[in-house]
This record gives C-alpha cells, sequence and structure tokens, in this order.
C-alpha cells in the first residue's frame, strides 16, 4: 500500500510527462558538453543542483521516474539540514508546513523511563526538527529547480552507461524517446541505494546487513498526543519488542513496530493484518492508513565516494538504519560538502584535488553514522543472550540513576559531523570552548534594541555563500583578503553574552568559515598572513 489522500493530493501536483531535450537531437559523436550532471531527484539530488545553480553553475539534473517518490520515507530533518536548505530558499516553507519537535521521551513498558530536550539552549533560528514526508520536501525543492533556469530538470531519462575520459565522462540515457549521449566535467550520483551508477564504476558497499525487520504504518487520525518523539521497549501493546510514535503534517502519525526476524513480509504489510497492531497501541481503530511498508537496513558504505569524476552522495554512497534520523540528513551533508568544491573547482579557483576533502570527510562523517546506527540497532534489537542481559541491565538502571539513562540507546539523533580534515588550520590559540576549526558553525543570537532579534545563520548566509570571516571587533579597521565575506560583531547589542559565550570570543577574535559554513580556522589576533594562509589551505591550494 503507497499512499493516501495526503500524497494522492499532491502527487497530482508533482507528476511530470516526459519533454525531449534538444540535447536529443544531435548525431553521432556531437554531443552537448555540461559542466555537471546530477542522476536523481531526490532530496540529495535537487539540494545538490539547486546549491550549485546558486553559484552559477548550470547543472543537468536526471531521474529515471516521472513524479517525485511515493509514501513518506524519511520524515525527520535536522537544524542543520533546515539552515541549508534556508541558503537555498527553502526552509521557512519545510518549517512552515512540517511539525517542529525537540523533546524525546523514552518508555520501559508502560511507564516513562526519561525524556530528553534536543535543543535546551536560545537563540537558533531553527528548530532542532521537524518532522515532514519526503514527498513534501521533494515537491518544494522541485518547485526551488523550476524557479532557477540553470538547471535542466529531465524526467524518465535513465542512465544506461558512463564512459570516463581524461577530461570528461559520457553518459548514456535512455528515454521513452531513444537513447542519446550528453558529456560532463563531473557526475554526481545521487541516485539512491541501489544505485546503477555504482555498479556502472565497478564500486559495492561494504558493512553489515542486519536481519531485524520493522513495520512502518502511517495512519491518519485526530489524536491529543503532544509533538514528541515516543520510544517503548517492550510496551503492554506489543510486548518484547520496541514501537516508535511520532507526528507528521496533516494529522498524520508514523508508527514503526519492530517484528521477529521469521515474519512473513507480505502477510504483514497487509492493511487487515496491520490494523489490530495499531489499534492496540492506540486504544482505538479510528484511523486511516496513508501508508504501510516493511524494512530491512543496512549499515554500509563505499570505500570511495569519488570514482574519477564520478561523485557519490547520499544513499548511493552510505546507508544506515533509520534510527536516529541519519540517512536523509546526512545525505544532505553531502549536498553541502560537495556543492561548493565542485564550484571552485569548476572555475578553476581551486585545483581538482579539492574534491578529495570531500571523500576525506564525509567517509569519516559515515563511519561516524554507520556506528552510531549499528550501536542503536544492537541496542534495539538485541543479535545475542548477552546484548539482551545488557540492554534489561541497562534499563533497570536507568529507572534510578543519571549514567544509565545516558547509556539507554534508542537512536542517537542526527548532529552535524565534526571532521579530521585538511583543509582546517590547527588552531595556535589558547581556547576555553567555542567552535573548533572542522565542525560546523553554532547559529547565535545577534541582537539590536532597533532590529530586534536576529542571527548569525541569516547574516552568514546574507555575505552570499563564500569564504566569510566572523568578526569579534575591538575597534580596529582589519585587513581582511579581497572576494571574503565579513560579519561585524561589534558594539553593545542585547545577546552579546550569549554570542561571545558560544563562540568563546573577545574582542579581536575572528573565525574563517567555509562556504558550508564549517569553521577552516579560529585566531584570537588575526593577523593578514594568518588568515590568507588559513584560506589557502581551506581552499585546497596548498
Amino acid at each position: 500500500m503507497t499512499h493516501g489522500n495526503t500524497q494522492a493530493d499532491i502527487g497530482a501536483r508533482t507528476r511530470f510527462g516526459f519533454q525531449r531535450h534538444a540535447d536529443q537531437d544531435r548525431a553521432g559523436t556531437d554531443i552537448a558538453m555540461h559542466p555537471v550532471v546530477v542522476v536523481g531527484a531526490g532530496p540529495v539530488g535537487l539540494s545538490l543542483a539547486i546549491d550549485l545553480a546558486q553559484r552559477g553553475q548550470p547543472v543537468v539534473l536526471l531521474d529515471d521516474a516521472d513524479r517525485i517518490g511515493e509514501g513518506s520515507r524519511a520524515i525527520c530533518f535536522s537544524k542543520r539540514s533546515l539552515e541549508f536548505w534556508d541558503r537555498l530558499g527553502v526552509g521557512q516553507r519545510m518549517v512552515d508546513k512540517g511539525v517542529v519537535w525537540q523533546i524525546g521521551k523514552i518508555f520501559h513498558g508502560p511507564s516513562l523511563l526519561y525524556q530528553f530536550d534536543l535543543l535546551p539552549e536560545w537563540g537558533h533560528k531553527r528548530p532542532a526538527f521537524i518532522n515532514l514526508q519526503q514527498f513534501y520536501a521533494e515537491a518544494y525543492l522541485v518547485d526551488r529547480v523550476l524557479e532557477l533556469p540553470g538547471i535542466s530538470l529531465r524526467w524518465r531519462n535513465r542512465v544506461i552507461g558512463l564512459e570516463q575520459r581524461n577530461d570528461h565522462v559520457v553518459v548514456s540515457i535512455e528515454t521513452p524517446e531513444g537513447v542519446y549521449r550528453i558529456g560532463a566535467s563531473y557526475v554526481v550520483a545521487c541516485d539512491g541505494a541501489r544505485s546503477s551508477l555504482r555498479q556502472m564504476v565497478g564500486a559495492d558497499f561494504a558493512g553489515q546487513v542486519f536481519e531485524d525487520q520493522f513495520l512502518i504504518a502511517d495512519v491518519k487520525m485526530t489524536a491529543e498526543f503532544p509533538t514528541e518523539r515516543w520510544f517503548w521497549f517492550d510496551p503492554p501493546f506489543h510486548a518484547g519488542r520496541s514501537a516508535l510514535l511520532h507526528k507528521q503534517p496533516d494529522d498524520v502519525w508514523r508508527i514503526d513496530l519492530q517484528l521477529d526476524r521469521s515474519a512473513d513480509p507480505v502477510a504483514e504489510k497487509r492493511p487487515e493484518n496491520v490494523r489490530p497492531r495499531i489499534a492496540r497501541m492506540l486504544g482505538h481503530d479510528q484511523f486511516e492508513f496513508e501508508w504501510i511498508s516493511l524494512y530491512k537496513f543496512q549499515c554500509r558504505r563505499m570505500a570511495r565516494f569519488v570514482h574519477g569524476r564520478v561523485i557519490f552522495a547520499g544513499d548511493a554512497a552510505h546507508q544506515v538504519s533509520p534510527f536516529g534520523a541519519r540517512g536523509a540528513n546526512s545525505g544532505l551533508e553531502d549536498a553541502e560538502n560537495l556543492g561548493w568544491k565542485l564550484d571552485r573547482v569548476l572555475r578553476r579557483t581551486s585545483p581538482e584535488t579539492l574534491l578529495e576533502s570531500y571523500h576525506v570527510e564525509r567517509s569519516q562523517a559515515a563511519d561516524e553514522n554507520i556506528r552510531e546506527s549499528t550501536r542503536s540497532t544492537d541496542f534495539m534489537a538485541p543479535n545475542s543472550p548477552y546484548e539482551a542481559r545488557l540492554r534489561k541491565a541497562v534499563l533497570s538502571l536507568a529507572k534510578e540513576t543519571e549514567f544509565g539513562k545516558r547509556m539507554v540507546n534508542a537512536g542517537r539523533l542526527s548532529v552535524p559531523s565534526t571532521y579530521d580534515s585538511p583543509l582546517s588550520t590547527p588552531d595556535v590559540d589558547a581556547w576555553r570552548g567555542g567552535v573548533r576549526p572542522g565542525a560546523s558553525m553554532r547559529d547565535a543570537p545577534i541582537a539590536t534594541a532597533e532590529s530586534g532579534l536576529e542571527y548569525l545563520t541569516d547574516a552568514f548566509k546574507a555575505v552570499g555563500g563564500g569564504f566569510t570571516i566572523l568578526e569579534f571587533a575591538n575597534g580596529a579597521v582589519a585587513d581582511w583578503p579581497d572576494g571574503v565575506g565579513v560579519v561585524r560583531i561589534g558594539g553593545i547589542f542585547d545577546a552579546i553574552e550569549t554570542f561571545l559565550a558560544r563562540y568563546d570570543a573577545e574582542p579581536g577574535t575572528a573565525y574563517l568559515l567555509r562556504p558550508d559554513g564549517y569553521v577552516a580556522a579560529r585566531f584570537r589576533r588575526p593577523t593578514r598572513n594568518a588568515i590568507d594562509a588559513a584560506l589557502k589551505r581551506a581552499s585546497g591550494n596548498s
């Protein structure tokens, strides 16, 4: 079962027919050349295409379907993803439609074990998470793509071949009107877990495949549950297993139920078999099904994300279990990491070796996500008597102790990765805290009596998407490099103490931010030579 009224309504608006392109009219070896071809119009491919187009790079975006994806699929999008989408012009639309949440509750049996707050500090523009059906996210991204003249979005265009040359890739594409070929300086594969491009470059996944099965049911109903993430170990309505409840827009609720490994997947997905399970959980049967699916999962990744001029991102490069919302959010971080680097390489302001840092940084992130996802899965679905005894002991400790609560693993939720990166300049000054090189910038309030509340993420967006100096003014006029944006924090404003504490800043401090908002370097008393050296390193020119 794939959809109900919610998806049907948006599906009618986002079903696209094939349209012939002029590239198909070329004959023989006369093929059109493009800077970038992105394969796969899911959230990752769409976001990457928008980022590149906003940077002035023409993009061909291919998808073998004629519509956005069916079913809710990914629903949890993190603050970091929303900040990226803000820079792409779609963040507010996502938040306006999404269900905002930051509180999670863990139950053991019928009792509340503990609760947590994912964003306890104030002064962030975006919430910790929103819940939003993936088909909405894709629809909003497609709308943004259609606003940008630099993107050629081609539906029912299936890539059937790649030929890597010295300075470009030739892509063979199958359409309802035959096969045609185009050339590209780079191809980015965002074509999902079953990536055909991965097979075309002769690569594979390595990692762990889990046999545990989970049932997803999205149900439409009116309910008074709060907008929180509720997770149960051994609930009375689903004894011996785990369960999860989340609210989505349109009065739709996501329910995950752990099943036996030996359960028949065909039988378990039948609505007449799912309904009694959900009714036991809710205490009533006044609901309608929006989407039913059953999944097993894998925690695996490619050995390399860059294969010559073919680059892999999202599920095409790595897969994790769904616990912790690490799949879609890590794919969006891939796109955010890659866009500015591809742009600089295509403009020849950085060497091609800059793309190696994409592999270095995002493979570290993939390893972290796989590690955390595997640990979550092992805790929620123990594979041995030892693991089961350990979980029982931890859940017992959690009722009485704070350290026991910290050991409970019901899915460590996605956070931005911190890189051990060749692009980062190590600290030379003493720091008590703040945001270190290789870490993602933290939003913070910039408030004045005249303008009201403003945010660092908005100021960063306003300077134009390049390298940026975050300067904590000391009254002197700094000599910053040409072409680098500057966000100057100076004067007296309401939130100064929060801002300075978040960045361990004092007058004269400066941070160098990369185009993706990661910290490249920081200095207590920056000099022009030090900034130039850090900028050279961060752009891959050292």
